[in-house]
């Protein structure tokens, strides 16, 4: 493992991870083709790992009542992008490209939603993201009627707040550990596979 992934320490290979953290490692590179950094970084601490995929398959993996996969990952895109991550913005604008079919898609989210050519339903629930994970968050009856004309439902309000903020988190990780994007990310979703 290389020590330009993180400014902390790292195992030092595979090996030295305990059992259940190297499989998922291994599970990720098998469907991947590569090993994404931000599981290497994170593998510094094995019960912060644990929790951190734990909390994040809770939210990416689970069924939401309206929220595509696609407009999960625009989520996390806009507000990493708010939030200055590039890794974050990069490997998960590759997610947006793949789920939307769209190459041009996460890179107008990135850099400003409001002229990006989507639906008012994306308008609406970007700003809402941006305001949960860059201001304080709070879900007013103004918010929440906004949401709910554009189609979201209360759960769906959930987890566009519960996306935003654990990405938040995720960001500010990757920052301070210095950890880039692969390079893998900038051409998935772009050129065929």
């Amino acid at each position: 493992m290389s020590a330009t992934i993180s400014r902390f320490n790292m195992p030092e290979t595979l090996d030295d991870l305990p059992e259940d953290i190297r499989s998922a490692i291994l599970a990720v590179q098998e469907k991947a083709g590569f090993v994404p950094n931000v599981f290497l970084m994170l593998a510094h601490r094995p019960a912060e790992f644990r929790a951190f995929f734990a909390y994040h398959d809770a939210l990416m993996e689970r069924e939401s009542d309206s929220l595509s996969k696609a407009e999960k990952e625009m989520i996390v895109v806009a507000t990493s992008a708010r939030n200055h991550c590039l890794y974050c913005v990069v490997a998960h604008g590759a997610l947006v490209r793949i789920y939307s079919k769209n190459p041009l898609l996460a890179d107008q989210v990135a850099v400003n939603h409001h002229v990006a050519p989507i639906s008012e339903r994306h308008r609406v629930m970007l700003d809402f993201a941006i305001h949960c994970a860059i201001d304080v968050g709070e879900m007013t009856n103004e918010w929440f009627s906004r949401l709910l004309e554009v189609g979201f439902s209360q759960e769906d309000c959930w987890d566009i707040g519960a996306i935003a903020a654990f990405f938040s988190l995720s960001n500010r990780l990757v920052t301070l550990a210095g950890t880039p994007p692969n390079e893998e990310f900038y051409l998935m979703g772009r050129v065929p596979r």
